[in-house]
């Protein structure tokens, strides 16, 4: 796949996911009208994600739930990696809109932490945080599937462009908007690995906090002199009730106010 320049695609043998994720690659005009879709196949293939993870993708799986041969997907999709490419735009879905004036979290509704247009960046980026970790609770395959070098998606890089423009007018320089994004997406990503990890999608499933409590329990059982500090903290934890399933509020805020002290001090306060 060339560019308009005569040069060569920088995304090489990924050409096919930039087609069909940019419009560049149509339906099949031979024969009959087709009773198959590309948006078919994909929200096929995300159910069997969401239910046994990637691996239970296959193109045979898919072709056999749409009760199709695994030769017609073929003339949609060329191979299980665009598959995938697909299912990752479309799991993530469009980006969320800024929170409007006066609704619950805006920088206007009552009783906001952070009132005025210095906060609300703040309010904003936490919105996307949020919807960000509910996207992965659905389909915590993501958290494998989009990572490593790979063509994004109109959706995908919409999450990033959203994060960004809610950054636009604090005084941040364009690589430290990015790198904003990019900290507070690692952040996001690596509560919602843990809680994958935990099985926390289950209802079944406990707080992470007190999965981690009754592990370290376990081991400092008998040797609690030899890790006076962790067994300390985990006893203060279990004791603290409130303190329950707080990694990722915690995390969030910290990161949320250094960022703003930095942008503080880049604007000469304090």
């Amino acid at each position: 796949m060339a560019g308009d320049d005569g040069k060569r695609s920088v995304f090489g043998d990924q050409a096919g996911s930039v087609e069909l994720l940019w419009g560049g690659r149509e339906r099949p005009s031979r024969g009959p009208k087709p009773a198959l879709s590309l948006e078919r196949i994909t929200r096929t293939a995300i159910a069997l994600a969401d239910t046994g993870g990637l691996g239970a993708v296959s193109m045979q799986r898919v072709a056999g739930e749409l009760d199709f041969t695994k030769m017609s997907l073929y003339r949609y999709v060329p191979g299980k990696s665009e598959l995938v490419a697909l299912m990752i735009d479309m799991a993530m879905g469009e980006p969320p809109g800024a929170p409007s004036p006066g609704s619950p979290g805006s920088p206007d509704s009552p009783g906001s932490p952070a009132q005025g247009d210095s906060g609300r960046w703040r309010v904003a980026l936490r919105a996307w945080a949020e919807e960000l970790a509910a996207v992965y609770h659905r389909h915590p395959w993501l958290l494998g599937a989009a990572v490593g070098p790979r063509v994004l998606g109109p959706n995908e890089l919409g999450w990033t462009e959203r994060a960004l423009a809610a950054l636009a007018d604090t005084g941040l320089t364009g690589g430290e908007r990015l790198d904003a994004v990019v900290v507070v997406h690692g952040h996001i990503r690596s509560i919602a690995q843990v809680s994958a990890s935990m099985g926390l999608g289950s209802t079944r499933a406990k707080e992470p906090e007190q999965v981690m409590s009754a592990a370290l329990n376990e081991l400092l059982a008998g040797r609690a002199d030899r890790f006076p500090a962790v067994a300390a903290a985990v006893a203060a934890t279990e004791a603290d009730h409130t303190s329950r399933n707080q990694a990722w509020e915690f995390g969030l805020e910290r990161i949320l106010d250094g960022l703003a002290a930095y942008m503080a001090r880049g604007r000469g306060i304090g």
